[in-house]
């Protein structure tokens, strides 16, 4: 990671939604972002899977409790059905692809979520 750092760039890790966070809790005092997958990573439009909030709750908790700096990002079946369950939860940094790419009204569906 201090390669990374030394070429001047932002270190970060995605999960996978079957990952526990167990498997990179030791390494997130030296994170700027957490990639929180919401859905199996292969294509767009599938169905998000609502345990990430509680995923998205508890590595917020873990951030606070260790006064981390760390982003939280979420990808993966975001809409403005669970954004602002998300954003709640602690999210910083919402893709939402087929909410917006996928919409009729691209602009009317960023400000829907934005809303959120």
């Amino acid at each position: 990671m201090a390669r990374i750092r030394e070429l001047g760039c932002k270190v970060g890790v995605s999960i996978n939604p079957a990952t526990p966070l167990s498997v990179i809790e030791e390494i997130l005092p030296e994170l700027d972002l957490v990639l929180v997958m919401s859905v199996n990573p292969g294509f767009g439009g599938q169905k998000f899977i609502s345990t990430t909030v509680s995923k998205v709750e508890r590595l917020n908790e873990i951030r606070k409790l260790g006064e981390l700096s760390f982003l939280i990002e979420v990808d993966g079946g975001v809409s403005a059905r669970n954004a602002g369950d998300l954003v709640q939860a602690g999210c910083d940094v919402l893709v939402a692809g087929t909410a917006v790419f996928g919409a009729k009204d691209r602009a009317q569906a960023i400000q829907e979520l934005k809303r959120c």
